[in-house]
């Protein structure tokens, strides 16, 4: 009995139908006519309701299911599917209550679906989670009812359904596709002609007209009294490494998620396509000390070692010591390397702290700083301001943009590339600098 009255709700249109009812009441005060079909009409709620119920609990007649991929895509939309199978022998109208995750603060959510007798209905909805981390689905409710619809039935399935939240894998396989079928142009990336060479020795040939006098192979030639040339290929494994900055400049929301999730995001499909053009990579992750450090690597299966390193790098509300990952860099990267640096700097002076320890980086390796615009500010500098406060407003924000085109010159000028990027463009951009650097034979 208890669980029946646990699963037994009214519906709206109960309360409208007793709503009505008592207003029939009142008015019989006036028209006592009106009394008699008052009480019929109790009588005929009454009859109804119970028709309902026991239709509704002539056993269990609907399967519900939600079908959970076993790890969500960081600040994408994840479709959840949802089938519902009606195994009564009427249509059904549903109420779906899925109780999702609480990091998504959503208090209202709902589906309605009218399924007939023996259909299987499928029913999506989407989430776009913002921050990694395991989250926890909770009891998927569906209240059914009849075509009365007086009183509803609440069936429960899928209790305590963990799932963890992952750096944006829908991200890396786009990106993935558009690098491999030559289409990152669309979204921004330029032909460049390559200089000077970045080839690894395949094997002597004899020449033939066309071949670049410059790689005649002397030695060779003289041995068989005969022109050969030596064949190049292009330079494959070079060591491309991410530096993820997790300090507390990260931490800056944008949309809901924090510039080191977009880092993170950005990190792993870039680790994706170096991997397929036959790179090496590898990961570092700092604050006030060094947190992940993953060795680079080309084996396809180094990306899921990298996406788990990327899982438990978080951000932290203390500065980021650059001393030390000049140290770390020394330590770990022996071979010449493309770095990316993924950080903040809001400030000249921040910049000017640090730019000593990247010059020394860039001596050895090619260093790529990534850091960000902030949109806001953006927006305030290109907004004409009307009164006083705006105006102020707008030169202040003015005078911050131009700081940062500023930084950007002083890196360049000291020979560090640079990014610089809104945090949505931030995957793209990067990207690009990549290829262009890989086809410029920086490296």
């Amino acid at each position: 009995m208890i669980q029946f009255l646990r699963n037994l709700y009214l519906t709206p249109r109960f309360f409208y139908v007793l709503a009505a009812l008592s207003a029939l009441f009142l008015i019989s005060f006036w028209a006592n006519a009106l009394f008699v079909v008052a009480i019929f009409a109790v009588i005929g709620l009454g009859v109804a309701m119970l028709l309902e119920i026991l239709m509704l609990w002539s056993g269990d007649r609907v399967q519900g299911k939600r079908h959970l991929v076993d790890k969500l895509s960081n600040g994408d939309e994840n479709p959840i599917p949802v089938s519902l199978t009606n195994n009564y022998g009427f249509t059904i109208h549903a109420t779906l209550v899925d109780e999702i995750p609480v990091q998504f603060q959503k208090r209202d959510f709902r589906k309605v679906a009218t399924v007939p007798p023996g259909v299987q209905e499928q029913l999506m909805y989407t989430l776009r989670p913002v921050e990694r981390g395991e989250y926890k689905f909770g009891r998927l409710n569906v209240f059914v009812s009849s075509a009365i619809q007086l009183v509803q039935r609440r069936y429960i399935f899928d209790a305590d359904a963990p799932v963890r939240v992952y750096p944006s894998y829908i991200q890396m396989r786009k990106y993935a596709f558009l690098a491999i079928d030559n289409r990152l142009s669309l979204m921004g990336q330029k032909k460049i002609r390559k200089l000077g060479h970045t080839m690894e020795f395949e094997q002597i040939k004899e020449y033939v007209p066309g071949d670049d006098v410059r790689t005649i192979n002397w030695k060779a030639t003289a041995k068989a009294n005969q022109l050969h040339v030596n064949q190049f290929q292009d330079e494959k494994a070079q060591p491309i490494y991410s530096i993820l900055d997790s300090g507390r400049v990260m931490r800056m929301p944008f949309e809901g998620m924090t510039l080191l999730d977009y880092a993170v995001n950005a990190t792993l499909a870039l680790s994706n396509i170096a991997i397929k053009k036959k790179d090496k990579v590898g990961l570092m992750s700092l604050s006030n000390k060094i947190g992940q450090v993953v060795p680079a690597s080309q084996k396809p299966t180094h990306i899921n070692t990298l996406s788990e390193a990327l899982y438990n790098i978080d951000t932290e509300f203390l500065d980021s010591d650059f001393g030390l990952m000049y140290s770390q860099v020394q330590r770990h990267i022996k071979q010449r390397s493309m770095i990316l640096l993924y950080t903040n700097f809001e400030h000249r002076s921040s910049l000017q702290r640090k730019l000593a320890y990247l010059q020394a980086i860039a001596r050895k390796h090619v260093l790529v700083v990534v850091f960000f615009q902030n949109t806001e500010l953006q927006e305030l500098a290109e907004t004409p301001g009307d009164g006083t406060i705006e105006v102020v407003e707008q030169v202040i924000a003015g005078k911050f943009e131009y700081d940062k085109r500023v930084m950007v010159r002083e890196l360049r000028q000291r020979g560090i590339h640079t990014v610089l990027t809104t945090p949505q463009g931030l995957t793209v951009n990067t990207i690009n600098k990549y290829l262009e650097l890989k086809k410029r034979g920086v490296l």
